[in-house]
């Protein structure tokens, strides 16, 4: 007998249930945006004193560049042995989070949270060209989690507070509410729930709020100054979203090859595999310290004009280097940052390109800059709305859409014509594929309500529920049409735009997610085989 209390507790008591995710979505975003001000607020620090390390053993002897080299011998050492003692802390952690939400894969909240804080701050602040974005969503995530499972909150709710706590990691981490909620709709769950949306935005602005209070409510990129493109300089947009986009593809084929290359050598012991990129870090700290962690010292760097033409080609390169070393070592942090930044590189050149070539106004070659980081991301991540977000809320106006889209497009389209997956989804692939993760407890008779948008033109639409073949170990409970809540028969005609809210175990959970959302239209169900 189907036990409904907990499954259907948004479902029977509608009201009451959002009003418990916005009181949720606040505790979240204060619980996360106080964990990643401090996550945040320590890299800053260390990045700052990386800098002055390096300028110092520059300008002094040897016997001080071997100290340096002693102490990366032992940060290689401990990062191997806090990721040996919790995988789930491994990479960025986005896709650990989305395994969490599509119920594949668990994490231990409190472990992952402290772990991944100490890993993440010792990776990046050591030098590694990770981003600090990645791990902010995991922890905001895991601290939803755990939130979630201190107040006895039932499994229904968990995949939401997770979410909010992702969407409030991201918006703390960026200084941008709007872009971590979309992400976290866009990525994470493919589609725009309303108790999701509720909850996220809820715990995302409250975030973001805790982060600007400490801050400054400038986001981290400022570009507020930018001029609106005009029009007659779209055709190159296309021709900047063209290249974005093979680069796009290139990145991604480097990041799983570069993860494939350390799996398989033999030279390095795994205890010290995580050394190989901190040497790295070295010669790259002695000619361009900036490069080294996130690299947001490089983008400030572009806006200004600091570098020449051959500087931005070199720092390219060697960016993408460092971050396909790094990454591959399966060391705490992200490539969230890392792939804004070489596609700010990358837009950098071609701004050079065609102010020399195409004698395009210099007043205008930051504006390449920002729309090849939203293009360079959507190639990579195939997320184009949160882009389009990310930059808007970086630019403070929405003047910039019609070239932002044109760009970005352009970008998505050339990765989709290589047929190049999101690179979280491949992440996660290969983290499933691989083994070594806490799954969940598929033995559970725990009940769970699953949610389906219907797309217009698929198989659902225009049918009454008695014409549908529905799949095994599932009921249709709910029907969900504006503000309108219809209870399920025979009759009932499925139209476009109606959320299903679907009863099932969690065992079954996660392949009845999959086939449901093929149903209902989404292409993106096809991408996580």
């Amino acid at each position: 007998m189907i036990n409904k209390r907990g499954a259907l507790e948004g479902i029977i008591h509608k009201r009451r249930f959002r009003i418990r995710l916005f009181f949720e979505g606040i505790l979240i975003g204060l619980a996360t945006g106080t964990v990643v001000v401090l996550f945040r607020y320590i890299l800053q620090q260390a990045t700052t004193w990386l800098e002055r390390l390096y300028l110092f053993l520059g300008t002094h002897v040897f016997w001080w560049t071997l100290l340096w080299i002693m102490t990366l011998i032992a940060v290689a050492l401990v990062l191997s042995k806090i990721v040996q003692l919790e995988p789930m802390i491994s990479g960025s952690g986005i896709p650990q989070v989305k395994g969490a939400v599509l119920r594949q894969l668990n994490m231990k909240w409190l472990k992952v949270l402290v772990w991944k804080f100490v890993g993440g701050v010792l990776a990046i602040g050591s030098g590694m060209s990770l981003g600090r974005e990645g791990p902010s969503i995991q922890l905001g995530a895991v601290v939803g989690q755990g939130i979630n499972r201190l107040l006895g909150g039932f499994k229904v709710e968990e995949r939401i507070l997770i979410t909010s706590g992702a969407s409030a990691g991201l918006a703390a981490a960026f200084n941008a509410p709007l872009a971590g909620v979309v992400f976290s709709l866009e990525e994470l769950h493919k589609n725009f729930s309303p108790p999701i949306l509720l909850s996220a935005m809820t715990a995302s602005l409250t975030a973001d709020y805790v982060s600007r209070n400490f801050f400054g409510i400038r986001p981290i990129f400022d570009f507020h100054t930018l001029p609106v493109l005009p029009m007659k300089y779209f055709v190159l947009l296309l021709l900047l979203g063209l290249i974005t986009g093979l680069f796009g593809v290139f990145f991604n084929w480097s990041l799983i090859k570069s993860l494939q290359i350390y799996e398989k050598q033999k030279l390095v012991s795994k205890r010290f595999i995580m050394l190989v990129p901190l040497l790295l870090t070295i010669p790259v700290g002695f000619w361009a310290p900036q490069a080294l962690g996130g690299g947001h010292g490089l983008i400030a760097g572009i806006e200004s004009n600091q570098y020449a033409l051959m500087m931005l080609i070199l720092l390219v390169i060697i960016k993408f280097g460092l971050t396909m070393v790094s990454y591959g070592s399966g060391a705490p942090g992200g490539i969230f940052l890392p792939l804004l930044v070489i596609g700010a590189l990358t837009g950098g050149v071609f701004g050079q390109l065609a102010i020399n070539f195409w004698h395009v106004d210099p007043s205008f070659a930051n504006n390449f800059v920002v729309f090849a980081m939203a293009a360079y991301f959507t190639a990579i991540v195939k997320a184009p709305i949160t882009g389009s977000i990310l930059i808007t809320e970086m630019t403070g106006s929405f003047e910039h859409l019609p070239a932002l889209i044109a760009v970005s497009m352009t970008a998505y389209i050339v990765a989709d014509l290589l047929k190049s997956r999101p690179i979280y989804d491949q992440l996660l692939n290969r983290l499933l594929a691989r083994g070594g993760h806490e799954a969940l407890d598929v033995n559970t008779s725990a009940n769970t309500v699953l949610e389906a948008v219907v797309c217009l033109g698929s198989q659902l639409e225009g049918k009454r529920i008695r014409d549908v073949t529905w799949p095994q170990h599932c009921l249709l409970i709910n029907i969900k049409r504006g503000e309108e809540q219809i209870i399920p028969r025979g009759d009932t005609k499925i139209i476009a735009g109606d959320y299903l809210n679907i009863l099932t175990n969690e065992k079954q959970a996660y392949k009845l997610k999959r086939t449901l959302l093929q149903m209902a239209g989404y292409e993106q169900a096809e991408r996580h085989d």
